[in-house]
């Protein structure tokens, strides 16, 4: 299989449905945000020496790649199965936010994001937070699984509650917000 096409030279794709839609479309940016994350986690991993956590990422990134399967095949059948799968990791995932966040100085103020490896959790954070905006303005316009929102909603939550015991096992001090 190429890896060019020219198929897209046009500012065109083809969804898995073989539909041509504009990569400047939402879906396309939706999905094209999904990527972003998925490739910013893999710079994360390179990093990240706590092995859950390195196993919990790498998790992840298959997850992501099945959100963005999903979400260029809309109407494709088999989305039944990820929608259970993404419940279960939700409550998956705010199992292991509680189970670190106890571990963890309480918060009292809103913090900056700081320490080598820290930071960049916090950077993943955000893309999966424009991912989830992005998921959102798709499905303000077309169908879109309730669960895929949910599951981008908690993953960003996880990774600020990653960033945070990272930098609380590696010694990072947190940097808290002064208001000015």
């Amino acid at each position: 299989m190429p890896i060019y096409t020219k198929f897209g030279d046009k500012g065109k794709t083809a969804l898995h449905t073989g539909k041509t839609v504009s990569k400047g479309s939402i879906r396309v940016e939706a999905y094209g945000n999904l990527d972003e994350l998925n490739s910013f986690l893999g710079i994360v991993l390179s990093q990240i020496k706590d092995k859950k956590i390195k196993k919990e990422l790498l998790e992840i990134q298959n997850d992501l790649f099945e959100i963005g399967a999903c979400l260029a095949g809309p109407g494709e059948k088999g989305h039944e199965i990820l929608a259970q799968n993404l419940a279960e990791r939700v409550v998956d995932f705010e199992k292991q936010i509680d189970a670190l966040t106890v571990k963890l100085p309480k918060l009292k103020n809103f913090i900056l994001p700081s320490g080598k490896t820290g930071s960049l959790l916090h950077y993943a954070r955000t893309i999966a937070r424009r991912a989830e905006r992005r998921t959102v303005a798709l499905a303000e316009k077309e169908a879109v699984l309730s669960e895929i929102l949910v599951y981008l909603n908690r993953l960003s939550d996880l990774l600020f509650t990653f960033a945070r015991y990272i930098n609380y096992t590696e010694k990072q001090k947190e940097t808290i917000w002064i208001n000015r």
